[in-house]
C-alpha cells in the first residue's frame, strides 16, 4: 500500500493486466438481446480507446513536475492500465466491423473534434481537470457493474470478461487522476470546470455514437418492441440519475475525494474471482 493524493487516502499502485479476448463469436446484440441496451453500452466503448489515450497524455504533463515518488508509481501503473484497455477495446471494434457496423466515420469525427480541435484549445490544467472528472464517472459506471452484476446472466460471455475486467482496474485507478490535479492545480475553480466540460462532452459523444449504431440496426430491420422496452425498464440502474447526476452531486462538493466511494472490495473481489 502506497500513500498518495489527499492527507491520509492510502491507495495501491495500478497493476497492469493483460488478459486476452476473442471477440469473434460475440453475437451483434450480445446484452439482453436487445439493440437498446446493447448499443448504449457499445457506444461507450467506442469512446474509450482514444479517451484513454487523452488521459495518460493528460497526466503525462504533469508526470516530471510530481515529487512524490509513490504517486509518480501510481502514475506509471495508470499509465499501463489505460494503455491495456484502448488496446483491448479497439479489438472489439473489429468484430463490431465484422458484424456489419460502419462505425470509422464516427471514430474519425470524433477523434477530430474532441481531441485535433478542442484539445489543444485547453489548458494543461484543463486537460487533467477534465481527466479527474471523467475517471469519477467511469468509477461510478464500474462500481455499478459490479456491485449490481448488470452483465451476470445477460451478457456474453468474452463481453462479461472484457467489461468486468475494465471495470476493477478503473477503480483500482479511480483517485490518480484527481491526486495529480490536486498537487498541480489544486483550485476548486479548475476541478469544477473540468467536471462541466467533461460532462457536456461525454453525453454529447455517448448519444452520438449510440443514435449513430441504433440507427443502422434499424437499416436492418430492428424495431422497437415490446422486449425492447422491457428490457429498458428493467435496466438496473439510470445512467442519468446513476451516473451523471450521482457524480456531480459528489464531485461538486468541496472536500470530495474519489476514495470516499468505497468500492475497492468489488474491484478485489472480481479480480480474485477471475485470477487476475
Amino acid at each position: 500500500m502506497e500513500p498518495a493524493g489527499t492527507e491520509g487516502a492510502v491507495r495501491r499502485v495500478p497493476r497492469v493486466r493483460a488478459p486476452e479476448f476473442d471477440f469473434r463469436s460475440v453475437p451483434r446484440h450480445w446484452l439482453a438481446g436487445s439493440a437498446l441496451t446493447t448499443q448504449m453500452a457499445n457506444s461507450v466503448n467506442l469512446l474509450f480507446p482514444t479517451g484513454e489515450r487523452f488521459f495518460v497524455r493528460s497526466v503525462r504533463h504533469y508526470l516530471e513536475a510530481l515529487e512524490d515518488p509513490a504517486l509518480r508509481e501510481q502514475v506509471k501503473g495508470f499509465f499501463g492500465q489505460e494503455g491495456r484497455h484502448a488496446r483491448a477495446h479497439e479489438l472489439f471494434f473489429d468484430a463490431l466491423r465484422a458484424q456489419g457496423y460502419q462505425i470509422d466515420g464516427f471514430l474519425r469525427v470524433y477523434d477530430r473534434v474532441a481531441w485535433k480541435e478542442l484539445e489543444p484549445r485547453m489548458t494543461p490544467a484543463l486537460r487533467l481537470a477534465i481527466t479527474a472528472a471523467l475517471e469519477h464517472y467511469t468509477a461510478i459506471l464500474a462500481e455499478g457493474a459490479l456491485r449490481e452484476r448488470v452483465f451476470d446472466r445477460v451478457a456474453d460471455k468474452t463481453m462479461q470478461d472484457l467489461l468486468k475486467w475494465h471495470a476493477a482496474e478503473e477503480i483500482e485507478h479511480r483517485a490518480v487522476a484527481f491526486d495529480v490535479l490536486q498537487r498541480v492545480a489544486p483550485g476548486y475553480g479548475t476541478r469544477a470546470a473540468g467536471m462541466v466540460v467533461a460532462t457536456v462532452g461525454l453525453a454529447a459523444f455517448w448519444l452520438a455514437a449510440m443514435v449513430m449504431l441504433l440507427r443502422q440496426d434499424r437499416a436492418r430491420g430492428w424495431r422497437l418492441d415490446a422486449h425492447e422496452l422491457k428490457v429498458w425498464r428493467l435496466r438496473p440502474r439510470s445512467i442519468v440519475g446513476g451516473v451523471f447526476l450521482r457524480g456531480m452531486l459528489q464531485y461538486f462538493r468541496p472536500g470530495f475525494h474519489p476514495s470516499d466511494n468505497p468500492m475497492d472490495v468489488l474491484a478485489e473481489g472480481y479480480l480474485s474471482e477471475a485470477g487476475l
